[in-house]
């Protein structure tokens, strides 16, 4: 099992000589406007991606899956859907396959509660993607463990710390753990994915676990920066096990 950091959460997770792509955000730097109801006017992605377009296109056509933990526009973009084949497979969450069969794939994978792909297992887990109102006009949210073999994975996706990250951890004790942070948030309203206090949360609560931070640097409305983050975690002594990736880095390169 292989897994590297592309840009924002967008991964590619090896496993058995297999690659599936995590929330494709593809498009060059800047060429989305800035979220609406935000703090700074930066155009989205705010970073470009650490390979070439051709690199890129490499990247496309070994593609065997897509896994999507939802679909808003920084987990999967306009340039991912012309790039990517329509007839991929495509596990998403259920909440989200009639607006992705409209947007022309065909092979939509749900992921109710459990699918099994080729000898690997996908469980989706819950989340909430900030609280309250702000929370709920965000919408439905999944993450993912992904097991094969001995090896566990758990890709929260874009969550706050909650009763289901707490539950998922329970569940399954994974041992490689992927948080989205960058404590992104809108100009009133709490964070919507985890900031520092959540990360510390995971940390303390999973003390066997390697954890990896992504979702920094790359949208206009986070609030923290790896710099930021890597103190905190210094200061907590976590950074033994805690880890924030740079964009093309592997997370994991041998598990």
């Amino acid at each position: 099992m292989k897994l590297q950091l592309l840009r924002n959460a967008t991964q590619l997770l090896t496993i058995d000589s297999k690659t599936i792509i995590i929330d494709p955000m593809l498009a060059p730097k800047g060429s989305y406007p800035p979220i609406q109801n935000t703090d700074t006017a930066f155009r989205n992605p705010t970073a470009d991606l650490p390979v070439s377009k051709a690199e890129l296109e490499a990247i496309i056509a070994n593609t065997d899956a897509i896994l999507l933990t939802h679909i808003h526009s920084d987990h999967w973009d306009e340039t991912a859907r012309e790039m990517l084949a329509k007839d991929i497979p495509l596990f998403c969450q259920p909440a989200n396959v009639e607006a992705i069969r409209l947007q022309g794939f065909t092979n939509i994978i749900p992921v109710i509660d459990e699918v099994e792909w080729l000898g690997i297992s996908i469980n989706r887990t819950g989340g909430q993607h900030g609280t309250g109102e702000i929370g709920e006009r965000m919408g439905m949210v999944s993450g993912y463990v992904i097991k094969y073999d001995s090896d566990i994975l758990y890709l929260a996706g874009d969550t706050i710390w909650c009763h289901e990250v707490h539950q998922a951890l329970g569940s399954f004790n994974p041992s490689h753990i992927v948080l989205n942070g960058g404590g992104a948030r809108f100009t009133t309203g709490k964070p919507i994915v985890m900031d520092t206090d959540d990360i510390i949360k995971v940390c303390n609560y999973a003390p066997g676990a390697k954890i990896y931070i992504v979702h920094l640097e790359a949208v206009n409305h986070s609030t923290e920066s790896r710099a930021h983050i890597k103190a905190v975690l210094a200061a907590r002594h976590f950074s033994n096990r805690c880890f924030v990736p740079d964009d093309g880095e592997y997370l994991i390169s041998n598990i």
